[in-house]
């Protein structure tokens, strides 16, 4: 039988463990001896491997993790974008603001945007995605405090550029983290799925608003739900690693610039500035445009919302069949119908004229992102910003253009003796058939450019 016993200390530095064989065992003893030094150096050695395992995991990106924060971070945006745009009357009746003045609010949400986003692909490989998503965490809660202690047209100007930032942050670092941790046909495939979060989350708060007014509730509890995705974003990218570029040269300035000086960079840079404008400026205005016109203005929006998170996330195939090329070009020709349908139908036909603009916006922005992304690669996280912001620029532009169209469309309904919901209804059918504009250019130039990439193809 065996027995264990530890020795005396010979000295303060020398420990000694001994393996005692019972006498009645007849075999030699066994001493197996230690020194302090090597149980030291055994310490040493395991504190030295816990450390580069915690430094490995550190290193090592979480993608689920990673794009789990990118879509709260984009339904943070959505929130701003779908609760401010259900709680516009509302601002304009409490501060006495006209559509024009409102018109300028929305632009600063548009304003900030594009800054951020251009500003975070420049700096984004030399600052890093993590810093850029602090930024946006730091703006939209400032944005949302400012908003609900406002107290009038400035204040409400400031607050919504401070949220415009958080936006434009999460896009500039969010749009390159996804297309570096994914390639090919999954980075389509997950641009497209972050993208849903957007209207999905549009959905959500609008919703949410609609419920919200409905019970009599303020519209600065309503703000006060933006926080929470904006907290759990944060939580969420807390100590993570982000993946780094796949493209070589994609991190230098220069090759960027090179790249976005291209003719097919700079055609889809003007095309950006249509597509974004056809898809917010009928959704940021349906509260005040579609009013009157006997359908409930938040369910269009969450019907439009609703349709475009569900194709985005079926959007993979899609893409896949036809190409951006052909989804842009099919996308503008529904968006055209939608946008017409709107100016001239009322009632429950609204409805169908919702499915038509949702159909053609849908797949705008992430296959605008995705085209630059995979046809114009050397052009980075700069192009990819750099697109979405001069989206967000002409969005900006037009919205106290937009905002004066309605009021000018008011004025002269008023002078041919209209008033009341009918005066209201004609004005933003108005404005809504000027709209149609938009997507009827972009049917010509996405024609061009999908013959163009068929020929570029078989060359």
């Amino acid at each position: 039988m065996y027995k264990f016993s530890c020795s005396k200390i010979r000295t303060p530095f020398l420990i000694f463990f001994r393996l005692q064989i019972s006498e009645k065992v007849s075999k030699p003893q066994l001493k197996i001896g230690f020194s302090f030094g090597k149980i030291l150096n055994i310490i040493f050695l395991r504190l030295n491997l816990f450390k580069t395992l915690k430094n490995l995991l550190n290193t090592m990106v979480n993608q689920s993790r990673l794009f789990l924060g990118s879509c709260f971070a984009l339904i943070t945006t959505a929130f701003s974008f779908s609760i401010r745009a259900g709680i516009l009357p509302q601002l304009g009746t409490d501060f006495n603001l006209t559509a024009e003045q409102l018109g300028f609010i929305n632009s600063m949400w548009f304003l900030g945007f594009p800054l951020a986003m251009i500003i975070g692909g420049l700096v984004y490989h030399s600052v890093g995605p993590k810093k850029i998503m602090m930024i946006a965490f730091v703006s939209h809660a400032l944005g949302i405090i400012l908003t609900i202690y406002s107290g009038g047209y400035t204040g409400l100007l400031i607050s919504t550029f401070f949220i415009g930032l958080g936006n434009g942050c999460t896009e500039a670092a969010c749009n390159p983290m996804i297309a570096d941790a994914y390639s090919g046909t999954d980075m389509s495939k997950m641009l497209n799925r972050f993208h849903m979060w957007f209207p999905g989350g549009i959905v959500i708060g609008s919703l949410l608003s609609k419920f919200m007014t409905d019970a009599g509730m303020s519209w600065q509890a309503q703000i006060w739900l933006i926080l929470i995705p904006t907290i759990i974003y944060a939580y969420l990218f807390w100590g993570q690693a982000f993946p780094k570029p796949k493209v070589e040269g994609v991190t230098s300035i220069g090759e960027n610039l090179k790249a976005m000086a291209t003719p097919l960079y700079i055609f889809m840079f003007l095309c950006m500035a249509l597509t974004a404008i056809s898809e917010f400026g009928p959704q940021q205005w349906t509260g005040l445009i579609m009013s009157k016109s006997g359908a409930s203005p938040m369910l269009i929006l969450a019907l439009v919302t609703g349709l475009m998170a569900v194709i985005r996330f079926f959007a993979g195939p899609i893409v896949e069949k036809f190409d951006q090329t052909g989804v842009l070009l099919g996308s503008s020709i529904f968006a055209a119908i939608g946008i017409y349908l709107f100016s001239t139908q009322t009632g429950s036909m609204a409805y169908v004229a919702a499915i038509f603009f949702a159909l053609g916006v849908a797949l705008f922005w992430p296959n605008m992102v995705g085209f630059v992304a995979e046809k114009v690669p050397l052009s980075g996280a700069l192009g990819m910003s750099i697109i979405g912001g001069v989206g967000m620029f002409s969005t900006a532009i037009f919205q106290p253009i937009i905002g004066s169209w309605i009021d000018d469309a008011r004025a002269q309904k008023t002078a041919e003796g209209l008033t009341g919901d009918a005066l209201e209804l004609a004005a933003g059918q108005a404005t809504l058939s000027t709209m149609v504009l938009f997507p009827a250019i972009l049917i010509v130039a996405f024609t061009g450019l999908y013959f163009f990439m068929k020929t570029r193809k078989t060359a």
